[in-house]
This record gives structure tokens, sequence and C-alpha cells, in this order.
């Protein structure tokens, strides 16, 4: 398969960067799959010692991806405040 795409390439060099970059997909994709299955697993799957970890979490633990910080209304300043 390898010889006929080689084969190919050299027929058809317009092929040579899609050839290239079919082949950095290819990797990346790889490399992404191994590192979620190597990676840190956040989320603990023991049921029997912690059937409900959400309960655990204290009230003021910030889980949110984003949390834009608080905004006092009454200290903005505006440019009909200004003038």
């Amino acid at each position: 398969m390898i010889k006929t795409m080689v084969e190919q390439a050299r027929r058809y060099p317009g092929l040579i960067p899609q050839l290239f970059f079919l082949g950095m997909g290819l990797t990346g994709a790889t490399f992404y799959l191994i590192r979620l299955a190597r990676g840190p697993h956040v989320t603990l799957w023991d049921k029997k010692n912690n059937p409900e970890p959400w309960n655990n979490l204290d009230p003021t633990y910030q889980y949110k991806v984003a949390s834009p910080p608080h905004r006092d209304r009454a200290s903005d300043k505006t440019l009909s405040t200004l003038t």
C-alpha cells in the first residue's frame, strides 16, 4: 500500500501536500486518543465508598468553566456621569 502511495505521489505531485496533511491529521488524532486514554482522570467511579460525590463539594467551590467577576452596578461609571 505504501509502495502504491509513493508511485501515485511521483506520478501526481499534487497529492504530496494532501498525503502530508492526511498523515499529520492521523498522527495528531492518534496522539490525542493516547492522551485521553492515559490522561489524568478527574472523575472517580467509586460507587461503593462514595456513591454521591457531588454532595461532598463545598457550596463555595468553583466548578464552573468560567465565572465572571462580580460587578457592583452602582459603582459603574458611564459617559453621562463623567460629563
